[in-house]
């Protein structure tokens, strides 16, 4: 606040985020029931999950279960955790984390459902052993239209596994580093010193994701066309949103936090508000992710037969119709 010529600065603009009783005790109106209504979406949520859970476990065969449940489980998780940190601002920086390891494995199981869908590894191999791989695709390499097309074969699929498994691997590894560090003071959320912990973490992690979303990007556009009854092209548009929601644009509140866009109102400081309103619009974005994604894999789960060649060596994919 300003008085006169003196400029005096809220203590609570510059100390840690507030503890979840002073939360509770500063909610007005509006704010209980906004709180409200956004507690009762992230429990929606894992309830709907919770039943598909108990649908895939009894109507899916079993090499496909555990991955789809993974899958299917990111919006509704992600939202839960949004939700614990929006009630305990101080816990923002473990259920951040705790999202984006999650995600993480998602990413590579996201992968392997693809090639599930398809029959397994053996039947991916037998099917699309005779084409190539376009590798020329984003993140990466969009730009890069040289690039040659790759033969499929075990160790071309094997690093695209690998590709998108490092991720998973190494983000749970670095996540379990930063808490380390943060107990010994070394690592401080926010932090934007150029010498900082947090940021080459921060950058090194960013590259690793670029690095895993690649290869599912390859898998899906060579497999798009094989499961386009199966809603592959549905269900990778809602994987991609959630990717950006919950990273790209949690990523760009908190700079606009950092960088001082968003006020500091009392008991929140510039980047607990900037964090509060980051879970906030995920609780609500990860609940209309849910009821889309819940339409998507509540299926039956059929497998798709094998192909039929012709005489002139032209490929025929006959799909199942799907029964909802």
């Amino acid at each position: 606040m300003i008085n006169g010529s003196d400029l005096t600065i809220d203590p609570s603009c510059v100390s840690q985020p507030p503890l979840a009783i002073h939360v509770i005790l500063n909610l007005d109106v509006f704010g209980i029931i906004l709180y409200s209504i956004l507690t009762f979406m992230a429990a929606v949520s894992m309830l709907l999950y919770i039943e598909e859970c108990i649908y895939i476990y009894r109507k899916v065969p079993s090499n496909k279960k555990s991955i789809i449940i993974w899958v299917n489980g990111a919006a509704p998780i992600i939202g839960t955790m949004s939700c614990l940190g929006m009630w305990i601002p101080r816990a923002t920086m473990f259920t951040d984390m705790f999202s984006s390891c999650y995600f993480a494995i998602v990413v590579f199981k996201f992968l392997i459902m693809m090639l599930e869908e398809v029959g397994g590894d053996e039947a991916f191999l037998r099917r699309a052993g005779k084409h190539k791989l376009k590798i020329s695709t984003g993140p990466c390499c969009c730009c890069c239209l040289c690039l040659p097309s790759v033969a499929i074969t075990r160790r071309s699929l094997f690093l695209l596994k690998l590709g998108s498994f490092q991720f998973a691997l190494l983000k749970t590894i670095f996540t379990i580093l930063s808490i380390v560090l943060w107990t010994n003071g070394n690592f401080e959320f926010p932090q934007i010193n150029m010498t900082g912990t947090a940021v080459w973490l921060s950058s090194f992690i960013g590259v690793l994701t670029i690095t895993a979303l690649w290869p599912v990007s390859i898998m899906f556009i060579h497999l798009k066309t094989v499961l386009q009854t199966l809603k592959i092209v549905p269900k990778y548009a809602m994987y991609q949103l959630v990717l950006m929601l919950s990273q790209l644009q949690t990523v760009i509140i908190h700079t606009l936090a950092l960088n001082g866009a968003i006020a500091c109102i009392p008991p929140f400081s510039s980047f607990a508000r900037g964090c509060m309103m980051s879970q906030q619009l995920l609780i609500l974005e990860m609940f209309i992710i849910t009821l889309v994604t819940r339409l998507l894999y509540r299926r039956q789960y059929e497998p798709l037969p094998e192909e039929e060649h012709d005489d002139n060596e032209n490929t025929k994919v006959v799909v199942f119709p799907e029964s909802a």
